[in-house]
């Protein structure tokens, strides 16, 4: 991760099975911001984000590859279980009490925004408020589009050399992991509204208008049930990656948010 912060990089062992993190606590008694990456990411293609909204709010900041990304262990296979965000939210909550986190403000882009609604509604404890970036509740057809034309350019494009500069030899397992969960017929049925109402803590959903992986009433829907006060920043002309294609406008949001809960 390019950043001006030092950060502590190191594996961390949940569970029998090491998490690549990088960490910065210079920030004595104040939340710890927490990057939650998406299907095909990891610590590095967050760039300089975390550091940089680390810097603007005086908060901590943890970013990991989750198991089978990055610098993290392989995934075992890639046959995934319908619910493996919530097991995903588990992982996470093992790894903030390794860490002694109780105080996190988690911001998650798409799979890591859904992972962050469902941590902060299982364990309300450990979670001071919530950034969701383009996160699903549910399965939406424009998703399994943008999913099957993801694969499509797998397929013929230099994707998976791309790919492969941040995952290594891992990079066709985590893709069919995401591309053949999803495209299940079992998936269809995924559905995480009944845990939006035990979100209590504060949320802002950000979202590109022009997203090709989900509408805006992931956003409504999602707002709607949640317990806790909401926000939303739906940005016109964007895609699926409000913080790569308007890094500034997100960074400016995000920071201002954050500064106006601590």
């Amino acid at each position: 991760m390019e950043n001006s912060l030092m950060m502590q990089s190191r594996l961390v062992n949940v569970k029998g099975q090491n998490l690549y993190t990088e960490y910065n606590h210079s920030f004595p008694n104040r939340p710890t911001l927490v990057f939650l990456h998406d299907s095909l990411g990891c610590v590095q293609l967050w760039r300089d984000l975390p550091s940089k909204l680390s810097e603007a709010t005086g908060c901590n900041v943890l970013v990991y590859d989750r198991l089978g990304y990055g610098k993290s262990d392989p995934m075992p296979t890639y046959i995934r279980p319908v619910n493996y965000m919530e097991l995903e939210s588990d992982t996470l909550n093992d790894l903030l009490e390794s860490l002694n986190i109780n105080d996190a403000i988690l911001f998650g882009h798409s799979d890591g925004g859904t992972i962050a609604l469902i941590t902060a509604s299982k364990y309300p404890q450990k979670v001071k408020a919530v950034i969701c970036e383009a996160g699903h509740i549910f399965v939406e057809d424009v998703t399994l589009k943008g999913i099957y034309e993801a694969w499509e350019a797998y397929k013929t494009t230099n994707l998976p050399e791309r790919l492969k500069k941040y995952h290594g030899d891992k990079v066709e397992i985590l893709f069919k992991a995401w591309t053949e969960t999803w495209t299940r017929e079992d998936y269809r049925q995924w559905n995480i509204e009944y845990l939006l109402k035990g979100i209590i803590c504060p949320l802002l959903f950000i979202q590109g208008e022009a997203d090709e992986y989900g509408t805006l009433d992931q956003v409504g829907k999602t707002l709607s049930q949640v317990s806790g006060s909401t926000d939303q920043y739906i940005i016109p002309n964007v895609g699926h990656t409000p913080h790569k294609e308007v890094p500034d406008l997100v960074l400016d949001k995000a920071a201002e948010y954050i500064s106006s809960l601590t």
